[in-house]
């Protein structure tokens, strides 16, 4: 019942003073009006009623348009109180103004907001330093909302100054990430400060998420299979490699695709240097020549100290650049130097 009545009493006192300036003016306006009718000489068009409730908001207003004003000595007390009423008004309405956007402020610091986007990204944990890294990261891929949501430990915002909304709370609590907009997110990435809190907020998002990419960090990849009893479709990345997490978190199945290229048996990144006695080789005949004949996917070129990823179809290569390509076996410089001779006497 305390309770009740303390929420009440809060509810009432906000409407009351947001009421406070409306009822403060049209007290004044009430009065003011038979007032002026009173000391102005009769037929003044100041007190018609086309007329007076425009010179009551220029007065009241301290703007003064002068095409309505008071002629007797009575008339201009009564403006002074209209002129005094409307400074109330305005002041009352300015501060309370200016204390709601301090609240606001003040929430925004605190972790204390519910988010109200969709399609956002959120962040779950923080670790100082590292997750600063990942958030700007993340921020230069994605076009939406982005979310930290922290344990209630971090006291305050830990990015004020970016576009970075915060949320503090137990990231295993529904209702924590609830207010993380964590149901309407579409990406979600768990970093915690070991592997059994990973396993433990990843469970709690699952109950809440329904439509998001989640990926989840460990230390141990070992771990990643118990995440499968959970979701077969939560991600997990290693911990230690932060540019591959917002790699997967902005383009999701990125991180499986760089374990399958690292992952024996399957296809795998390999370099050869393409022989002096070939001159200048244009990167677009590499690609298609080499593709055609042994499933090569060009990534990159050095040509001495500069290296070239994802190199121009109209770039050339000189005699001796290195080549970098994924493919199902390596290549060797005799294997590449037959495939681009016979590609050029096909043309000829």
């Amino acid at each position: 019942m305390p309770l009740f009545l303390s929420r009440l009493l809060a509810r009432f006192a906000l409407l009351t003073s947001w009421f406070t300036p409306v009822i403060v003016i049209v007290v004044v306006f009430a009065t003011s009006w038979p007032l002026m009718a009173l000391a102005e000489p009769e037929g003044s068009a100041l007190v018609q009623p086309q007329n007076y409730w425009w010179y009551f908001v220029v007065t009241a207003a301290t703007v003064g348009y002068g095409d309505f004003f008071p002629e007797s000595a009575a008339g201009h007390l009564v403006g002074a109180y209209v002129i005094i009423g409307g400074i109330v008004t305005l002041t009352t309405v300015f501060t309370k103004m200016a204390s709601v956007l301090e609240g606001a402020r003040g929430r925004r610091m605190q972790g204390s907001i519910t988010v109200k986007a969709s399609g956002h990204t959120v962040l779950l944990g923080y670790t100082p330093g590292r997750t600063e890294r990942i958030a700007r990261e993340v921020l230069h891929g994605i076009d939406g909302t982005l979310v930290l949501c922290a344990w209630d430990e971090v006291g305050t915002h830990p990015m004020p100054e970016d576009p970075v909304e915060f949320v503090r709370g137990d990231l295993t609590d529904e209702e924590t990430l609830r207010r993380a907009g964590v149901q309407t997110a579409h990406a979600v990435l768990v970093d915690a400060r070991d592997d059994n809190e990973a396993l433990a907020v990843a469970l709690a998002v699952d109950h809440v998420a329904t439509d998001a990419h989640v990926v989840v960090t460990l230390r141990d990849m070992e771990r990643a299979s118990l995440l499968g009893y959970v979701d077969d479709h939560i991600r997990c990345v290693q911990w230690h490699t932060p540019r591959m997490i917002t790699e997967e978190l902005t383009s999701p199945g990125i991180a499986e695709m760089y374990a399958e290229l690292m992952t024996h048996g399957g296809a795998n990144t390999y370099s050869v240097t393409l022989p002096e006695s070939l001159g200048p080789v244009p990167v677009d005949r590499c690609r298609v020549t080499l593709g055609r004949r042994h499933g090569v996917t060009v990534l990159a070129a050095r040509a001495g100290e500069r290296l070239v990823v994802n190199p121009g179809w109209g770039d050339e290569l000189p005699a001796g650049a290195v080549l970098y390509y994924v493919s199902a076996g390596p290549l060797t410089s005799e294997q590449v130097e037959q495939a681009l001779r016979q590609d050029g006497a096909d043309r000829s």
